[in-house]
Formats: structure tokens, C-alpha cells, sequence
């Protein structure tokens, strides 16, 4: 989601991801001099290239782990599943989070894990995949598989997508007034304001869907807020209920939601109400002749590592602006 801190993806926004573009007055300069190669790892703080090993050691310290993705990626599937294996290689008890699936596929993804019988189809239905998400699953499926295989705790990250486009299309104060929000603890759910979050968004949505109103920007903004506290709330809350000893939580969404700590991290810090180890992990594709892309990714911390990979298959995001 969201590669280029100047040019940015259409559907980041369409997904109400919010991508995130924020200058911040510490970050360190890029050395221009400094070259990268795929599957590079990037400590985002120094600028320095670290091994996996490296990396594996500091993630395994930590409570909550966020790998921010663009969409549709095998490669990004390739790195998210290398970093569950070493966690598992050091016994960390883990819990993977997805963006791909809603609260209201839960109980469906759960039976699937449970139950080595059950028919993929039957799961697909019954965990609500093309309610929420639409894609297609061969391109996240190696994810669930791997944690059936291994016997993970999978959570659906996402509040019901029918609830996220009832606020983008009427509002929030108009949206809670749906039953649904009673039943998914929602209608009452404070959504913490951020003076910075709120102008990266609102700003990425004026630049990716030109000539709409105030009020439809507003909207837009509400549904993207709606859906990162959403997700702040089923990690924090799934933290809450882990024995000391157990986890981390392993977060897996596009990369719009991790972006310097704005989206989900910090919102995840806020509701723990103590201090908690997070690490962004922030995987993006390495363009040749867009090497300045990744310069500038570091000079705005837009994560604590930066994962350099292949293309994908499906060639550059599309961006706008």
C-alpha cells in the first residue's frame, strides 16, 4: 500500500486504508550513494542493511508485530511467512492477524482451522471472503494454510465491511445507529481523533478522488478511521487475553495501516494504556530507477525496518497525483 511518499495508490484509498505521508523533522538524511538489491533489509532508524537473522532476533522480542504489505503480492506473502517461521524457530507462541478477513467470518475461519475436514469452499463461505474481502484467496491462502498446518490462532482484524461502507456513505453519528454496531461493540466505541492522521487522509483522498465534496471527504475519512480503530481494537483486545509468556500478535495488512505508527500501531499503544513492544516491519517493492523512492522511505521513517522485494506479478502499484 502506498510506496511512494509522493505518488499514491488509487486503491489504498478506494480501500479506505489511508495511505499515510507525513515529513517528520528528526528523520535522518539518505546516503545517495547507497545501493539495494531485493529481499534487502533495512533498519529504518540508521539506514543500515541488516541480515534476516537480525531482524528474526529483534521481532522475537516484541509484543505486536505489524508487516505492512502491498496488496496482491506473493513476495510479501514469501517474507510474512519466513517471519512466522522464525518466530516459531525461537517458540514464540503466536497469533496472526489478517486484514483479508472481517469479525463477522470469525467463527467460520476458526471451525476451518479446527477441523482438517472441512471443505475449502465450505470455509470461504462461511468466513464471508468475498463479503470482505473479494479477492482472490490462492493469493493469501498460503497465510491460512501454514497457520492450519501449524496450528495458529487466526484473528479477522477487520470490522464488518458492510459497516466500514455504511460510515464512508452516511458518516459515523449516522452509521451507529445500525444494530449491527451493537452487535460488533461498536456503537459506543471511542475513535480517537489525530490531528496528524487526520490530515495525511483527508489529504491522500483529495488527491486520489478529485472534485468531491467537503462532507464526502469527511465520510471517507470516517470510514478509514472506523476501520483502523477497528482493527486497534481486536489486536489490543486479543493482547488483553493472552497468558503472560504467550505471543507476539502478528499483524498482517497493507502497509497504509502501519505507516508511521499512525493508523493501527499507536492506536494499539493508546488502548494498552502501558508500554508495549511494537516493531513495524514495512515491505515494499524495489523499482529500478526509483531507487530515490527508497531513499526517501527511510529519511521518513516510515517504519522501524523496510523489506525490499521483488516486483510483483502484477507490476508497480497503481498510483495517482
Amino acid at each position: 500500500m502506498g510506496r511512494r511518499p509522493q505518488q499514491y495508490s488509487c486503491y489504498v484509498v478506494s480501500a479506505l486504508a489511508g495511505l499515510l505521508v507525513v515529513l517528520l523533522a528528526d528523520s535522518l538524511p539518505a546516503d545517495t550513494s547507497q545501493t539495494f538489491h531485493e529481499w534487502q533489509v533495512l533498519e529504518v532508524r540508521t539506514g543500515r542493511p541488516i541480515s534476516f537473522e537480525e531482524l528474526a532476533s529483534q521481532l522475537s522480542a516484541a509484543d505486536v508485530i505489524y508487516i505492512g504489505e502491498e496488496h496482491r503480492h506473493r513476495s510479501h506473502i514469501e517474507a510474512a511467512l519466513k517471519i512466522i517461521q522464525a518466530l516459531l524457530e525461537r517458540n514464540r507462541l503466536l497469533l496472526l492477524g489478517l486484514e483479508m478477513f472481517g469479525w463477522d467470518g470469525q467463527a467460520g475461519l476458526d471451525r476451518y482451522l479446527a477441523d482438517p475436514d472441512m471443505a475449502r469452499e465450505r470455509f470461504l463461505q462461511e468466513s464471508r471472503w468475498k463479503e470482505n474481502w473479494g479477492g482472490a484467496y490462492d493469493e493469501y491462502e498460503p497465510l491460512v494454510s501454514f497457520a492450519r498446518a501449524h496450528k495458529l490462532p487466526v484473528l479477522a482484524l477487520n470490522p464488518p465491511k458492510p459497516l466500514v461502507r455504511r460510515v464512508a456513505r452516511e458518516g459515523l453519528l449516522r452509521a451507529r445507529e445500525d444494530p449491527e454496531m451493537i452487535r460488533w461493540g461498536m456503537q459506543d466505541e471511542p475513535l480517537a481523533e489525530d490531528a496528524a492522521y487526520r490530515e495525511v487522509i483527508l489529504k491522500q483522498l483529495r488527491l486520489c478522488h478529485g472534485g468531491l465534496s467537503d462532507n464526502a471527504y469527511q465520510r471517507m475519512y470516517e470510514g478509514s478511521l472506523f476501520r483502523d480503530e477497528g482493527m486497534a481494537k481486536t489486536i489490543a483486545e486479543s493482547l488483553a487475553r493472552l497468558p503472560a509468556g504467550e505471543g507476539p500478535v502478528v499483524s498482517y495488512t497493507g502497509g497504509g495501516h502501519i505507516q508511521y505508527r499512525l493508523p493501527v500501531p499507536n492506536r494499539v499503544q493508546r488502548r494498552q494504556g502501558k508500554p508495549l513492544r511494537q516493531v513495524t516491519v514495512y515491505l515494499t517493492s524495489l523499482e529500478r530507477g526509483h531507487e530515490e523512492d527508497v531513499r526517501a522511505l527511510l529519511r521518513e521513517s516510515i517504519a522501524d525496518y523496510l523489506w525490499l522485494t521483488p516486483l510483483s506479478a502484477h507490476g508497480p502499484s497503481p498510483r495517482c497525483g
